[in-house]
C-alpha cells in the first residue's frame, strides 16, 4: 500500500479516536451495563440482587407490557407520520420563497427552543384544560360536547408530541429541499405533468434522504418520551419511558427498568439500522450507475 495512503488513514484514525473514545465511554459501556442489569434478579433492599435471572426478560411477555409497547409504537409512529406530513410542505415553501421570508420562518420554527421544554408542555396543559380557551372555543362552535375531556388521553399526547418534535422534521427536510434542483419540476410541467404530479413524483423522491433523516430524528426521541405522556396523558396513556421512570425511581426495580430500557434500545436500533442499510445501498447504486455512464 502506498505510504501516503497509510499516512492519510493513520491521521484519520487519530482524528476520530477522541470521538470513538467519547462514544465508548458514555454510550457503549452504559448500554452494556443496562443490558447486563436486565439479567440480574430483583432485590427489595438494594434493587439489584446477586447472580443471574431471566425473570425480568420473561416478564416483558405480560399482556400489560405488550399493550404498553403497542401504545408506545403507535404514538411514536403517528407522531412521525403527522410530523412528516406537515414538514414536507413547509420544507418545500422554505426552499422556494425569498430569503427574507425564509429567514423569518426559520426563526419562528426554532423560536420555541428558546423557552423551557416544561414551560411549553404546561402551556399546552393550560390550553387544553377544561376551563381553557381552546376547550371553550370548540364548545362554542358545537364541535365537541361540554363533557369532553381534551386532557389525559392519547390524542392529547399525540398533539403535544407533534408540536414538540415537528421542528426536528422540518429542518432536515428543508436542508434536503434547499439542495433540490427545482428545474426538474419546471421540466416535468413542460412535459405535461400537473403541479400535484411533479410534487409527488419528482420533488418527494428527490428529497427522500431528508425525509428518512426526519423520520429518524422524530421517531427516536418520540419513542423514549415520558414527560409529555406524564403531564398531559395520565395513566391511560403511559409509554415505555413512563414505566422505566416508575420502575427506577418509585419501585427501585433496576432489573425490570433495565429490561424495558434494553427493549426500548432495540426498538430504536431497528429503524436506525434499516435507514443506514438503505442509505448504503442507495449510495452503492448511484456509484454503479455513475460508473456505467
Amino acid at each position: 500500500m502506498d505510504k501516503r495512503i497509510m499516512e492519510k488513514r493513520t491521521n484519520e484514525w487519530f482524528l476520530t479516536l477522541p470521538s470513538f473514545g467519547w462514544l465508548i465511554a458514555f454510550f457503549l459501556i452504559p448500554t452494556l451495563i443496562v443490558f447486563a442489569y436486565a439479567f440480574r434478579p430483583f432485590d427489595f433492599e438494594t434493587g439489584l440482587g446477586r447472580g443471574w435471572s431471566l425473570e425480568s426478560i420473561q416478564s416483558l411477555a405480560n399482556p400489560s407490557y405488550i399493550r404498553l409497547i403497542f401504545r408506545t409504537l403507535w404514538l411514536s409512529a403517528m407522531t412521525t407520520c403527522f410530523s412528516i406530513l406537515l414538514a414536507v410542505p413547509v420544507g418545500y415553501q422554505l426552499a422556494t420563497i425569498s430569503k427574507r421570508w425564509r429567514h423569518l420562518l426559520l426563526l419562528m420554527i426554532v423560536m420555541p427552543f428558546w423557552s423551557s421544554f416544561l414551560i411549553r408542555i404546561f402551556a399546552w396543559k393550560t390550553l387544553l384544560h377544561p376551563e381553557g380557551f381552546f376547550k371553550k372555543m370548540l364548545v362554542a362552535l358545537h364541535l365537541i360536547d361540554p363533557s369532553t375531556s381534551l386532557l389525559y388521553n392519547s390524542w392529547a399526547v399525540l398533539l403535544v408530541m407533534v408540536y414538540t418534535y415537528l421542528p426536528f422534521a422540518i429542518l432536515p427536510i428543508y436542508a434536503a429541499s434547499s439542495k433540490f434542483n427545482f428545474q426538474l419540476i419546471e421540466a416535468a410541467m413542460d412535459l405535461g405533468a400537473s403541479r400535484a404530479q411533479t410534487f409527488f413524483q419528482v420533488f418527494i423522491p428527490g428529497i427522500k434522504k431528508g425525509i428518512l433523516s426526519a423520520m429518524v430524528m422524530v421517531f427516536v426521541p418520540a419513542i423514549g418520551a415520558y414527560v409529555i405522556p406524564d403531564l398531559v396523558g395520565g395513566t391511560s396513556s403511559e409509554m415505555i419511558g413512563n414505566r422505566i421512570a416508575q420502575r427506577t425511581f418509585v419501585d427501585h426495580n433496576l432489573p425490570q427498568a433495565s429490561a424495558l430500557s434494553a427493549l426500548l434500545a432495540l426498538i430504536i436500533l431497528i429503524p436506525l439500522i434499516g435507514v443506514t442499510l438503505y442509505s448504503t445501498r442507495s449510495k452503492q447504486y448511484e456509484l454503479e450507475a455513475t460508473s456505467r455512464e
